[in-house]
């Protein structure tokens, strides 16, 4: 049988290779490990937090949200301000209703959402107008900045708390834990983790000395001097990947953050079927290349060369002869295997799955470039009934 050309065997080699070195000079960012210990030496004094809670048609997970924050054993004070941005549904009755079943009523404040100004984006405006009345509420040293879908741990706030003032943090935020439980999550959300891992190796997020700047926005302990140093979430109205931007803001003026993982900290937000992740996905992915189609290529590019030829080029072998070629692109599949296997494991996933790596990247380079077509239609940046146009600060 003909041999494959040499040319093939060499991409599998390249593949191989980028692999490889992406498992050791990416700082680690396969082992999933930065986390928030369980136990920390209690501090000398407990600063006051205001959490706030931006919520839009949260009907449906908002009580959970907020009796998980209602019952945290912080020692300190805090108080909780939600934002109803303007919803359809019965978002802030829900949330009064716990506050009031556990008998925290005067801790929660709801503030109804003002229309959406020109030039920012819901969520950012929702989060403004709480910060607003969170500085007629309390003198917070700290803001947690979280969403509706989140729960939370009892002891989340003191942990994130005693991690910043102990380290003199500006920023401390955690990758929660996704919700996998369909057949699609378990397919796709582990492989989001790992790859918003790969794209910003929190090792390096975490040393000061970098320019990497990374948050994840479901849960975003900040500190309220630094963000006003940095020019408030005014400075960042208009980005659709707000965390991002903020890491970005907090980090550029010098201030330092911290991004870890957790298994208590948990998102119950279903994303049962893949139009859900899909829709998800695209109304940020090509944001997040700075709406460039060079970077869009560059991407696309790259995945398919490291992700998938391996798969690709693995079956193909036999057909051909060519077990070099062969041998070549299963090693760079291994290699994907086991820089995988430390995410599959946050999630409790069997480790079989890790050869369904590369069918979760092609179907994120798909949602990627779907991402680009509607933001070059007019149709970019869609979320809770709102379509935001191109962003102009492209660090955002």
């Amino acid at each position: 049988m003909a041999q494959t050309p040499t040319v093939l065997a060499l991409l599998a080699l390249v593949t191989s290779v980028g692999c490889l070195a992406t498992l050791l000079l990416r700082q680690g960012f396969w082992y999933a490990a930065p986390r928030l210990p369980e136990s920390a030496p209690p501090l000398a004094s407990w600063p006051e937090v205001t959490v706030v809670i931006p919520a839009r048609n949260e009907a449906d997970v908002i009580a959970r949200s907020i009796a998980s924050l209602l019952r945290q054993d912080y020692p300190g004070r805090f108080s909780v301000v939600l934002v109803d941005d303007r919803s359809e549904d019965d978002t802030a009755a829900f949330a009064g209703a716990v506050a009031a079943e556990l008998g925290a009523a005067a801790r929660l404040t709801v503030v109804e959402g003002a229309p959406l100004p020109s030039g920012w984006t819901g969520k950012m405006w929702a989060v403004e107008q709480g910060m607003r009345r969170a500085e007629g509420l309390s003198d917070a040293v700290y803001l947690l900045l979280t969403d509706a879908d989140i729960v939370h741990d009892q002891g989340n706030l003191r942990r994130l708390v005693t991690k910043a003032e102990s380290e003199r943090l500006d920023l401390v935020s955690l990758m929660v834990l996704l919700r996998a439980e369909s057949f699609w999550e378990h397919l796709l959300i582990p492989a989001f983790v790992f790859f918003f891992q790969m794209l910003y190796p929190f090792p390096q997020v975490n040393r000061r000395e970098t320019g990497i700047a990374a948050a994840a926005g479901g849960c975003m302990l900040v500190r309220r001097a630094a963000l006003a140093d940095a020019g408030g979430i005014a400075a960042i109205r208009d980005a659709i990947i707000d965390d991002i931007a903020l890491a970005r803001l907090i980090k550029g003026r010098g201030g330092a953050i911290w991004l870890g993982l957790t298994e208590t900290v948990k998102s119950i937000r279903p994303y049962d079927t893949l139009g859900a992740i899909w829709h998800m996905v695209v109304r940020s992915a090509y944001t997040q290349l700075q709406y460039s189609p060079l970077l869009l290529l560059a991407a696309v590019a790259g995945m398919a060369a490291v992700f998938l030829s391996p798969p690709v080029l693995a079956l193909q072998a036999p057909l051909s002869g060519n077990y070099l070629l062969g041998a070549l692109a299963v090693l760079a599949w291994a290699f994907m295997a086991i820089m995988y296997r430390p995410t599959l494991a946050l999630y409790k996933e069997p480790l079989w799955r890790a050869a369904l790596l590369p069918l979760a990247a092609a179907l994120y380079m798909a949602m990627t470039i779907d991402s680009a077509l509607r933001h070059w239609r007019g149709r970019g940046g869609a979320w809770k009934g709102r379509t935001y146009a191109r962003a102009p600060r492209a660090s955002a």
